[in-house]
């Protein structure tokens, strides 16, 4: 299949390493390629420039938002959720229709300093606000709740804990469920939440997860969920 990885950072060339691997096609979204690949230096948080990365991963392409979006059968939103609807606002009309977009970004508000908060939050969600701008867009929200490496090797964590979706349409969830477990989630690790509105509970626990992360000085861990079947 064809994907458009929406956003340059870790967690976008993670989802695009892994989906190569996987056979996939690849292409990642930038707001100015050329941009992209003129940068020397690593970024604020240390990760090396796209330029470097790409040389290391030759087989995932690079254009814009617009055109990566154009030419892909499905998508993953990597981009930060503040700029989420900019970047989808940019893609032309229709080349998002019926396409399935798999939404790994969380409305995180910096604007009282770390830990960030959530804008929107409780009332809304981004998964929401995604799917009200697009509605032939079929919005998928999972793995938003985890470490990225944790996302395409779900073993890097020890025993049993679980992944959540949440959106409208069946059979794009049915897509996403095959897509998780190419990356290693079971069937039984896959807890559909329902709705696309579901995506406010999920969004919700990112506070927790950064806490954690401040707490442990670590992000290899992922949510644990007992009893939540029938066993």
């Amino acid at each position: 299949m064809r994907y458009a990885v929406l956003g340059t950072g870790i967690v976008g060339r993670t989802l695009a390493a892994r989906l190569v691997s996987l056979g996939h096609e690849v292409v990642i979204g930038t707001r100015d390629p050329h941009n992209t690949l003129a940068r020397a230096e690593p970024d604020g948080r240390g990760l090396a420039p796209f330029a470097r990365w790409q040389a290391e991963n030759a087989a995932v392409g690079l254009a814009s938002f617009a055109d990566a979006a154009a030419g892909a059968e499905a998508l993953v939103n990597t981009t930060s959720g503040s700029a989420t609807l900019a970047v989808l606002e940019s893609v032309r009309p229709g080349d998002l229709d019926g396409k399935v977009l798999v939404d790994i970004a969380n409305p995180l508000d910096f604007s009282q300093g770390f830990p960030p908060g959530l804008n929107p939050v409780n009332t809304d969600s981004l998964g929401e606000q995604i799917q009200r701008a697009h509605p032939a867009l079929r919005v998928v929200k999972t793995l938003n709740t985890m470490n990225c490496l944790v996302m395409v090797d779900p073993a890097r964590v020890q025993g049993e804990h679980t992944v959540f979706m949440s959106g409208d349409d069946a059979d794009a969830k049915k897509s996403v469920a095959e897509l998780l477990g190419s990356f290693g989630w079971s069937d039984e690790s896959i807890i559909d939440l329902g709705g696309i509105e579901t995506a406010r509970g999920t969004e919700m626990l990112l506070p927790v997860w950064l806490r954690l992360m401040g707490t442990l000085g670590h992000t290899d861990f992922n949510f644990h969920i007992q009893g939540a079947r029938q066993r």
